[in-house]
C-alpha cells in the first residue's frame, strides 16, 4: 500500500462523514449555550453532547484505530485517510470537550445558582454539608467500594467500559525511601453519580458528585498511608460488535457472547482529571495499552451524561420547557374502532404534537379484537414498559397468529431486545431475528382482519420507532392505510423478512437493500431531466443524515440542471452546498430544538405532478444496503398538502435553522432581521389551536385540493390559516 493520503483540496466535492458529526455535536453544545431555553434544558443539552460523544468513539473512532493499526491507508472520498482523520477528530473533540466544560462552569453553574440550585465541589462545601457527606460515606458508599492497590500480588486490574474509576497514589510515612504506591478504587455503577443533600434551616439544598464525595473520605479505605495525589477517570472501548456472518448458527446467543464481549474491548479514549502526575498517567497508559493521543484532560465531572438524571432529580418545572400535550384528532378520541376510521380513508399523525396513542391502540385493539386474525410487526427500538411489546403478548394469549420480528443488532439496545425477544417467546409469539448481514430498521405493522366482505389487512408505517416515550420527544410520522395497493406490499415484505425472496418485487413501496437505492437516485434523476427540459422541477428532502456518494452525485447533477433543491438534515451531510457549477442551487440547513428531528419526508416536483414519500431511510449507504427499509408513498390529498404546506411549509421557514456553509461551517439560515420563526413552535401551536377548535365544536373538515408547488410554500404565498408572525420562540 502506498503512503496514506492527508492532503484535503479546498474544494472538495464531499465532506468527511466523521468531521460532519462533529460539527453536528457543536450544534447541540450551542443549545447549552441558547439563552432561549431554560437553563435545565440547557444542561440536558450539555448531557447529550457527552453522551453523543461516547458513542462516536466507541463506534466511529474504534473503527478508525482499527484500520491504523491494520494498515489501512486508502483516503475515502473526501481525500482523507484513517490516520488524518484520527489527527483531526482528536484535535475538534479536544476543542469541543474544552468548549463543554467552559459551558458548565461558565454558564450552567452559575445560572443554576442564580435559580437557587446550587452544584458544589469539595472546595466549596460547608462544615454541615462535610457531615452530612461523612455519614452518607460511610452507610451507603463505603459498604460496597473495594479499594484496588497493585504491587507484584495485585496485579492492574481491568477497567469495564465508561466506568467511574479513582486513580490514588499512595505513600507510606513509615517508608520514605519506598517507591510511591499505585492503588484504584472502581466505583461500581449502583451508586448514583450525583448527591442531593437536603437544606437545614438557613442552609439551601446542594448537589454534589460522588467522586468529590469519595475524595473527602478515601484515606478510611487506606488506613495509614497518605494519599500524595487522587483523580477520577474513565475508560472508553470499542463497543462495536463483530459476527462473523459465516460462522453464525444463533444469532441471539452470539450477540449475547459479544455484548459480554463489549465490556472487555480495546479501549479508544481515557478522560482523566486534570493535573495528574506525568508517571502516573504513564503507567496508566501503558497498562490499559492506549496512546496520549486519545487523552482528554477533564476540568469538570466526569461523564456529564450523569447529568440527564439530574434533569429529573431536580423539580423545578419553572427550569424547564412547559409540558406539552400532544394532540388527539376527534376520530381517533373516544370509544372509536381504529379500523373503521383507518378503512375511511389514510390517516396521518405528526409526533410529539399528535399523540402516540392511536399507534398504540392499533395494537392493543387488534389484541382484543375477535375480528383479529394475525398482527405482524417489527421492532428496533421500543421502551422498557412498552404497552406495544405487552399488547402482543396479549394477543398471542388469545390465541392470534402473532410474529414479531425483532432487531437484536439495533446498537446499544441488544441486551433490551434480547429480554424481549424471550419474553415474547414465552407468551407464543413467533420471534424472527431478521437477517445476520442487514438490520432490521423499518417500522411496519401489519393487521389482518375477518370481516363481512372478506379478509382485509391494515398497515401502520412510520418514520419512527415504536417507542412510547421517544415519540414524545422525537419529531415522527405516522401513517395508517387501509389501501390494498399498500397493505398487500407490506405482507410481501414481512414475507420477505420471515421467509426466503432473493429479488422480491415492489411496485408501490421503496424497499432497502432491493429497490430503495436505484429508485431515489432516479427521482433525483428525473428532476433533473424536468429542468433541462424546462419543465417545473424541485427536490425536497429531510432526513437525519446524507452521506451516500451516488446520491450526493446525482443532487449535483440535478443542481447543474437548475434544479432547486432544500436539504434539511440534522446531523451528518457530506454534500458541499453552494459551489458554483457542481451545487449552487442546493441549500443545506440543519435544525436542531426542544424535539430531536427525526422524520423523512421526500419530495419531487414531477414536472408539476409531485410525488411525495416518508420512510424509516436516511440517504446513507448502510440505509440503502446493509438494512432493511420501508419508504412508501402518500397519495392521499389531504395528507399530501398537510405534509407539503404545514410540515415542509414550516420546516424551511424556520429562522433556528442553521446553514450549512461549503467549507463545512453552520451559520444562520435567515438575514439578520428576519422575524424569528421555529418550526417546532409552530407545530405546538398549531396542535394547541387545533384542540381549542375542537372543543369548540367545530369539526375538522378533509380538503380535496390537490398538492400545491413546494415552491410557491416556500415564497410564502400559501399558509395553513394559523396566525404566525408573532409565535413565541423561546421554548423551540
Amino acid at each position: 500500500m502506498g503512503s496514506e493520503n492527508t492532503s484535503h483540496p479546498a474544494k472538495t466535492a464531499y465532506f468527511n462523514r466523521e468531521l460532519s458529526w462533529l460539527a453536528f455535536n457543536r450544534r447541540v453544545l450551542e443549545q447549552a449555550y441558547d439563552s432561549r431555553f431554560p437553563i435545565l434544558d440547557r444542561m440536558r443539552f450539555l448531557s447529550f453532547v457527552a453522551s453523543n460523544l461516547d458513542e462516536f468513539y466507541e463506534i466511529r473512532v474504534a473503527g478508525l484505530i482499527q484500520q491504523t493499526e491494520g494498515g489501512v491507508v486508502e483516503a475515502g472520498p473526501d481525500g482523507l485517510g484513517p490516520k488524518e482523520q484520527l489527527r483531526r477528530i482528536h484535535s475538534i473533540s479536544a476543542s469541543l470537550v474544552h468548549d463543554q466544560y467552559e459551558c458548565w462552569h461558565k454558564v450552567i453553574v452559575p445560572g443554576l445558582r442564580k435559580a437557587g440550585v446550587l452544584f458544589k465541589t469539595k472546595e466549596q462545601f460547608t462544615r454541615r454539608e462535610k457531615a452530612w457527606m461523612e455519614n452518607y460515606f460511610m452507610t451507603e458508599v463505603l459498604p460496597v467500594l473495594t479499594p484496588l492497590a497493585i504491587d507484584p500480588a495485585h496485579p492492574f486490574p481491568s477497567f469495564g467500559n465508561k466506568t467511574l474509576n479513582l486513580l490514588l497514589w499512595l505513600d507510606d510515612p513509615a517508608t520514605p525511601e519506598t517507591e510511591t504506591i499505585l492503588a484504584f478504587i472502581p466505583v461500581p455503577r449502583i451508586l448514583p453519580r450525583v448527591v442531593f443533600i437536603p437544606g437545614a434551616g438557613k442552609a439551601k439544598p446542594v448537589y454534589v458528585f460522588l467522586s468529590d464525595i469519595i475524595k473527602l473520605f478515601a484515606d478510611r479505605l487506606f488506613s495509614g498511608y497518605k494519599i500524595k495525589a487522587i483523580h477520577a477517570f474513565r475508560i472508553t472501548r470499542n463497543s462495536d460488535l463483530y459476527i462473523d456472518e459465516e460462522e453464525v448458527e444463533n444469532l441471539l446467543k452470539t450477540i449475547e457472547e459479544e455484548l459480554y464481549k463489549r465490556r472487555k474491548g480495546s479501549p479508544v479514549r481515557l478522560e482523566i482529571e486534570d493535573g495528574v502526575n506525568d508517571e502516573l498517567m504513564e503507567r496508566l497508559l501503558s497498562n490499559i495499552g492506549l496512546s496520549r493521543q486519545h487523552v482528554f484532560m477533564i476540568n469538570g465531572p466526569i461523564n456529564m451524561m450523569r447529568l440527564q438524571s439530574v434533569y429529573d432529580l431536580i423539580d423545578r418545572p419553572d427550569l424547564k420547557c412547559a409540558p406539552f400535550t400532544p394532540y388527539v384528532p376527534p376520530y381517533f378520541s373516544g370509544s372509536y374502532n381504529i379500523y373503521d376510521v383507518v378503512r375511511e380513508g389514510d390517516r396521518l399523525l405528526h409526533h410529539p404534537y399528535d399523540s402516540f396513542q392511536p399507534v398504540i391502540d392499533f395494537v392493543g385493539h387488534a389484541a382484543r379484537d375477535p375480528k383479529v386474525l394475525a398482527i405482524k410487526m417489527t421492532l428496533y427500538r421500543t421502551s422498557s414498559d412498552s404497552p406495544i411489546v405487552k399488547a402482543l403478548m396479549a394477543a398471542a394469549r388469545a390465541g392470534k397468529q402473532v410474529t414479531a420480528l425483532i432487531e437484536l443488532k439495533a446498537r446499544f439496545d441488544e441486551a433490551n431486545n434480547i429480554n424481549w425477544a424471550r419474553q415474547l417467546e414465552d407468551a407464543g409469539v413467533h420471534v424472527v431475528y431478521g437477517f445476520v448481514k442487514l438490520k432490521t430498521h423499518c417500522k411496519c405493522c401489519l393487521v389482518v382482519r375477518k370481516e363481512d366482505g372478506g379478509i382485509r389487512r391494515y398497515a401502520h408505517l412510520g418514520t419512527g420507532n415504536y417507542h412510547s416515550k421517544t415519540a414524545r420527544l422525537y419529531t415522527d410520522l405516522s401513517f395508517f392505510t387501509a389501501r390494498r395497493d399498500l397493505t398487500d406490499e407490506v405482507a410481501e415484505v414481512f414475507n420477505t423478512l420471515t421467509g426466503f425472496a432473493k429479488e422480491p418485487k415492489f411496485s408501490r413501496l421503496l424497499v432497502a437493500p432491493f429497490n430503495l437505492h436505484s429508485t431515489m437516485v432516479k427521482l433525483i434523476l428525473r428532476e433533473a431531466a424536468n429542468a433541462r427540459a424546462g419543465k417545473p422541477a424541485r427536490v425536497v428532502a429531510k432526513c437525519n443524515s446524507l452521506i451516500d456518494k451516488e446520491t450526493i452525485d446525482a443532487l449535483y447533477e440535478a443542481s447543474s440542471a437548475g434544479v432547486k433543491i432544500d436539504l434539511v438534515v440534522r446531523g451528518i451531510c457530506g454534500l458541499v452546498p453552494g459551489v458554483p457549477g457542481m451545487s449552487e442551487n442546493i441549500r443545506v440547513t440543519s435544525i436542531l430544538g426542544r424535539y430531536l428531528e427525526h422524520s423523512r419526508i421526500f419530495y419531487f416536483e414531477n414536472a408539476g405532478k409531485p410525488e411525495l414519500y416518508l420512510g424509516s431511510a436516511d440517504w446513507m449507504p448502510r440505509n440503502f444496503f446493509r438494512r432493511v427499509e420501508v419508504v412508501f408513498p402518500v397519495e392521499e390529498p389531504a395528507l399530501r398538502k398537510r405534509i407539503v404546506e404545514e410540515v415542509l411549509g414550516a420546516t424551511l421557514r424556520d429562522t433556528t435553522a442553521r446553514l450549512l456553509n461549503a467549507n463545512g461551517g453552520y451559520g444562520p439560515s435567515a438575514p439578520e432581521g428576519t422575524p424569528p420563526f421555529s418550526s417546532q413552535d409552530y407545530f405546538m401551536a398549531l396542535s394547541q389551536a387545533r384542540e381549542k377548535a375542537d372543543a369548540g365544536g367545530r369539526k375538522e373538515k378533509e380538503d380535496t385540493c390537490t398538492v400545491p408547488s413546494l415552491e410557491i410554500v416556500r415564497e410564502g404565498k400559501k399558509t395553513t390559516g394559523l396566525r404566525d408572525e408573532n409565535l413565541d420562540d423561546s421554548g423551540l
